[in-house]
Formats: structure tokens, C-alpha cells, sequence
């Protein structure tokens, strides 16, 4: 048998009588006249293994990585990660922002006031249409939600605006202390209403309107007899009544304690001056025209005192 077996090319060393490896010098290494012939043939074989394989391209040729090369550091990973996006805090405003008892609250108080603003364009709506089936059916209610507060006035567009100066006057019977009647004189309501504005940068919607509006109420539904036309013709009566009444307690009619037993009221009404450039003529003679006498209920004076007070 040789030295080397060709099938595994695996070194033979000697084995001794007992199948183990030699003592002795000859166990330290091989004797110097078998290692020049192993090498020999060792180099040999691997010279032809190299030339019977192909050499391969330098790109090709395969290179031996440590496993552990392979994947990234942990640094790497690290550092290519995406970093961790902030969850927002959600945040509230307006009524979202309140405690739920206040959100019921708001939210009712809101419902409320659309309620009522829908209800109050519908009824102007209906106030300032035509004739309807809803405003005969309905008509009362609609005319007592309208005035006199929310009256509509369209004076402003007509082809020929209002060119008239109107003073409304009160003067009233009173009964002193002693039980005696004294007639005041003539107070222009009109006056001090304008007295009041004149010089105020922020008149109020009273002192501007509520005289005059509640003059044009009875106006309209009253005749030139003073005979009321319509159902509310009693209703701007005792309107009109009412005001005046609170305006003499203001002025403080008849002596201290003094009691007013009935009023009567007048208009006087002049024509504004044409410009000087127009043709125009127009009388600059005052109209008069005087209500009768109405007597006072005693509510109507209580009422008048009560708002006095409070004002």
C-alpha cells in the first residue's frame, strides 16, 4: 500500500505493532528521507488541481465574508431608522372647550335663540305681505308680535319722502291734595324728545322714536274724526295714552302728589322749507289738530308711576 491514498488524499502516517502511533524518535516527525518525496507529491497534486480549474475574473471570484459582516451595526440600524412622530394632543375651542353641564347649557340657549329668530323673520314676513289665508287666519297674533316695537316703515323709499315737521303736545287736568282740578299747559313732547338728542352722540331708540312712532300708530288707525279704524285702533288709544302719561310724571305736572285725571293731545304739524333753487311753495302756516279728552284709568296712572320709579 503507498504512502498516500489517492481517493482521499489523506496522509498515512505508520502505525505500530499494536496499531498505535510509534515512541521514540520516529514519532517526533517524519524521517528526513520520506518528507522530500511527500512534498514532492503533494505540491505536484495541487498544481494540477489548480490548472484544471478555470481561472475566473477578479469580479467573479468569490469572497469570503464573516457572517457577522454581513448585517449592519447596531449603531447603523439605529441611526437608519425613521424617528418617532409626536401624537398630537387634540385640543378644543369654543363650546367643545366647556364641561358638559355648560355644553347642555349653550347648546340649549342657542337653540332657543334660533328658535325665537326664525319665529321673528316669519312673522315680519308675514306682517309685510300681501293678503294670505295665514294673515286672515292668523292676523291678531301676527299684528299684537309686531307692535308696536318692530312696526315696518317704508316712508324712506315712497316717491315722496315725509316733508313735514311734527310736534306732538300733551296737557292734562290734575287733582291736588286738596281735591281741587287744575289744567297745565301745553308740553311739547316733541321738543324735549329732540332737546335730549341734540348734542348726545348716542341718543336713545326712546327719545329718537318712541313718541313718534306711537303717533303714526294712532294716526293710521284712526279717521279725521278720530274714530278708530280696525281692531287696534283702541290698542294705539291706550298705547299712546300711556306714554304721555309717563312723560308728564317726568315733568312733574301739577303740584307734588297731584293726580291726573285725563290728558288730551295735539299735533302741530309744519311744512320743512323748499330749498332756495326749487319753485316749490308750500304753506309755513303750523296745522293743528287736537284729540278730545281722555280720561285716565286709575291702572294706566299706577303703571306710569311704576315705570317712573324704575327709570
Amino acid at each position: 500500500m503507498d504512502a498516500y491514498d489517492e481517493g482521499s488524499r489523506a496522509r498515512q502516517l505508520p502505525d505500530g505493532p499494536d496499531g498505535s502511533l510509534p515512541e521514540g524518535p520516529a514519532s517526533a516527525g517524519p524521517t528526513p528521507d520520506s518528507t522530500p518525496s511527500t512534498d514532492q507529491e503533494s505540491t505536484d497534486q495541487e498544481s494540477t488541481d489548480q490548472e484544471s480549474v478555470p481561472p475566473q475574473p477578479a469580479s467573479q471570484a468569490p469572497t469570503a465574508q464573516a457572517p457577522d459582516a454581513l448585517a449592519p451595526a447596531p449603531d447603523a440600524q439605529a441611526s437608519t431608522a425613521d424617528p418617532p412622530v409626536p401624537v398630537p394632543t387634540p385640543t378644543f375651542t369654543g363650546i367643545a372647550s366647556l364641561p358638559l353641564r355648560s355644553q347642555v347649557v349653550a347648546a340649549l340657549a342657542l337653540a332657543v335663540v334660533a328658535v325665537v329668530a326664525c319665529v321673528h323673520l316669519g312673522m315680519v314676513f308675514l306682517h309685510v305681505a300681501p293678503s294670505n289665508t295665514v294673515t286672515k287666519q292668523h292676523g291678531r297674533a301676527i299684528d299684537d308680535w309686531i307692535y308696536p316695537e318692530f312696526e315696518q316703515n317704508w316712508k324712506l323709499f315712497a316717491p315722496n319722502p315725509l316733508q313735514q315737521n311734527i310736534d306732538v303736545q300733551v296737557r292734562a287736568q290734575v287733582r291736588g291734595k286738596d281735591g281741587g282740578i287744575t289744567e297745565t299747559g301745553w308740553y311739547d313732547l316733541s321738543a324735549l324728545d329732540g332737546a335730549a338728542i341734540d348734542g348726545n352722540l348716542l341718543p336713545s331708540h326712546t327719545q329718537q322714536n318712541e313718541l313718534r312712532r306711537a303717533w303714526d300708530f294712532y294716526i293710521g288707525t284712526h279717521d279725521n274724526e278720530n274714530r278708530p279704524v280696525g281692531l287696534r285702533g283702541d290698542l294705539s288709544q291706550r298705547y299712546l295714552r300711556r306714554i304721555v302719561l309717563l312723560r308728564l310724571d317726568r315733568q312733574g305736572a301739577g303740584d307734588k302728589g297731584a293726580v291726573v285725571e285725563s290728558v288730551q293731545i295735539r299735533s302741530r304739524t309744519t311744512n320743512v322749507p323748499p330749498p332756495k333753487w326749487s319753485e316749490e311753495k308750500v304753506s309755513d302756516t303750523p296745522v293743528l289738530r287736537e284729540l278730545p279728552w281722555w280720561t285716565v284709568p286709575e291702572e294706566d296712572v299706577t303703571d306710569a308711576r311704576t315705570v317712573a320709579s324704575a327709570g
